[in-house]
């Protein structure tokens, strides 16, 4: 049914000119096309979930907030370069993670753009940041990447808490577009997970934040890999807001650390470890070097990231500490605070 408009609006030229113009819904979205619009893009890998998927139950009233009527998931994959990731040289690892992501989101970007031009309403979320910071500490993301990479058939969770694609390995990052039309078909969870369990990511964790029983230690990887994100900023200012004076100040951060975080600040924000990702032996195109020769393999990627001088960041008396004092007794273990309210560790 036509809406009947006022006369002035029906007059207006754009309106005549819309309303002179053959006018059809999008429809549903043919999953062939839309599979080669995001190769086309950039991307390595796409597949699709559906937004009511009942293993993806956490995620409705949030991408319904950012995109009310929304009805599917494009969950995007954008293969990264193995040995940047590996490398004992951080600044190489942090800048393939930050090279993926601009990747991901002008893929995204570019997606989005067809969709919409196609007559769908969609939104792309950022690949990582900026996020929903208004709401920290609690949930800052507008979509979960991971839940919906594993409902669309992308990955499975391997025991480090990263999703391992099956060719690729866990050397991916994840994006996902929000669309308010149907797809033509959807994907399925794997039947099978590309993990091999070799615990290798528990080995080169440098805090024990992967435990061979599966668990994780959530806050033993925060305060130390990300570090340089919300919850260390917020402790290293409440350091600088703490000192007496500047002779002060440097005596409790060094000289490197607050280069480290400068740059941090000035470029993008720098991961401390992620060997857990660097470790990982799982995916048809990155097993082959470690079942030819697992020895080897373990001397060239895992002990260069074992055998690497650099402070580990944890709570005092944490389990965190504990690991790194009995495990890597050469790396110089520091006591901070988390930075999140309520979390033990932080300095009210």
């Amino acid at each position: 049914m036509v809406q009947k408009l006022p006369p002035r609006l029906a007059a207006h030229p754009t309106v005549r000119a819309v309303q002179e113009r053959p006018s059809q819904p999008p429809g549903v979205i043919d999953a062939d096309w839309l599979r080669t619009v995001c190769r086309e893009a950039g991307v390595d890998d796409v597949g699709f979930a559906r937004v009511d998927n009942p293993a993806l139950a956490s995620e409705v009233e949030h991408v319904e907030a950012a995109l009310p009527g929304a009805v599917s998931y494009l969950s995007l994959v954008v293969k990264m370069n193995r040995d940047n990731v590996r490398s004992t040289a951080r600044s190489v690892a942090n800048q393939e993670f930050h090279r993926s992501g601009e990747i991901m989101n002008e893929a995204a970007h570019r997606v989005t753009r067809v969709l919409q031009d196609a007559g769908h309403r969609v939104i792309n979320p950022s690949a990582t940041f900026p996020m929903e910071m208004d709401r920290y500490p609690g949930r800052i993301w507008v979509v979960a990447h991971k839940p919906v990479a594993v409902a669309a058939g992308m990955g499975v969770m391997g025991i480090h808490r990263n999703v391992i694609h099956p060719r690729f390995g866990n050397f991916i990052l994840l994006g996902t577009i929000v669309v308010g039309s149907e797809i033509t078909e959807y994907g399925a969870p794997l039947d099978y997970s590309p993990c091999l369990e070799c615990k290798l990511c528990v080995a080169a964790c440098p805090v024990g934040a992967i435990k061979k029983n599966g668990e994780f230690d959530f806050i033993a990887c925060s305060v130390h890999n990300y570090r340089e994100f919300m919850g260390g900023f917020t402790d290293w200012v409440q350091t600088v807001a703490d000192s007496a004076d500047g002779e002060d100040f440097r005596s409790r951060v060094s000289d490197s650390e607050n280069a480290s975080m400068w740059q941090s600040l000035s470029f993008k924000a720098n991961y401390k470890a992620a060997y857990c990702l660097a470790v990982c032996p799982a995916g048809e195109e990155v097993i082959e070097p470690y079942l030819d020769d697992r020895k080897a393999f373990m001397e060239v990627v895992l002990k260069p990231l074992q055998e690497k001088q650099e402070t580990l960041y944890v709570l005092p008396g944490s389990a965190a500490e504990e690991h790194a004092l009995k495990r890597f007794p050469h790396k110089p273990v520091k006591h901070v605070g988390s930075g999140i309210r309520g979390v033990r560790g932080v300095r009210e």
